[in-house]
């Protein structure tokens, strides 16, 4: 837990046992018909955002390499802040299509939705370019990262990736989130 979210977690706890031990033993003398619900704020714990962010409109392919992603995700029993950043790497990579050998615009052999190369061992090109395989190999790589899940996004895409444009992926994160919130639970 991040030294933020402990101090908030703590503070809340401690305010909840001040009021019960000063407000206890008159709150039990209370009338319980003048009992009033209050309304209590709740910080999400949710990353916001970097940066200023991008946003595509996505054709049929490109939501089913989504849900795809999603459905991996939930397979390998990670929360949905994995599937959110998957979805964001991919969008930086690929914009979430399962790119083939583009010839001279490839970049040296990457394939499919996260431009994994076969010669840096992420697997066959057949299987790079199963979206099931590529995200299970892409969150293979997420877990060997120490606190990837209070990590910014773009910082735990670098980190598995290694792209010669480390800071891209933040761009996408919005995108991811909203894609993630729409089909997690369909």
């Amino acid at each position: 837990m991040n030294t933020i979210m402990r101090k908030s977690v703590l503070s809340v706890a401690g305010l909840a046992f001040a009021g019960g031990v000063f407000a206890g033993p008159i709150a039990a003398h209370a009338n319980p018909v003048d009992a009033k619900p209050v309304a209590a704020a709740v910080q999400s714990t949710a990353p916001k955002p970097q940066g200023d962010q991008a946003h595509i409109s996505l054709n049929d392919e490109q939501t089913a390499n989504a849900k795809a992603i999603i459905a991996a995700t939930k397979k390998a029993g990670l929360p949905e802040r994995a599937a959110v950043i998957s979805i964001a790497t991919s969008l930086q990579e690929s914009k979430l299509e399962n790119l083939g050998h583009l010839g001279d615009a490839n970049d040296h052999d990457s394939l499919g939705l996260f431009q994994q190369r076969p010669s840096s061992g992420w697997g066959t090109p057949e299987q790079i370019t199963d979206p099931a395989y590529s995200t299970t190999a892409f969150l293979k790589g997420l877990r060997q990262v120490d606190g990837w899940q209070d990590m910014p996004l773009t910082q735990a895409a670098q980190t598995v990736q290694v792209s010669a444009y480390p800071d891209a992926y933040a761009q996408w994160e919005q995108q991811a989130t909203d894609l993630v919130a729409q089909h997690w639970n369909s």
